[in-house]
């Protein structure tokens, strides 16, 4: 099973930007989309943003991520 998890995009450089997700910044290659700015949400594969989602998108999937950890912690 593959999971992508919603990062924002904080700083861009050419290819690379930093994604930060719960106050933890990755590295992110932008290779696979065009028009990606900072302040942008995207999704997180592997290191790659592989689709861009809006910030309700991003919001609904902080939240179902949070309930699965909660849950796991059970």
């Amino acid at each position: 099973m593959c999971l992508a998890i919603p990062v924002r995009i904080t700083s861009i450089k050419r290819r690379m930007a930093r994604g930060e997700l719960g106050g933890v910044e990755r590295k992110v290659s932008l290779m696979l989309l065009d028009e990606v700015k900072v302040g942008d949400y995207v999704l997180l594969h592997a290191g790659f943003a592989i689709t861009k989602i809006n910030e309700e998108e991003a919001q609904e999937l902080f939240e179902l991520l949070g309930s699965l950890e909660e849950k796991a912690a059970e």
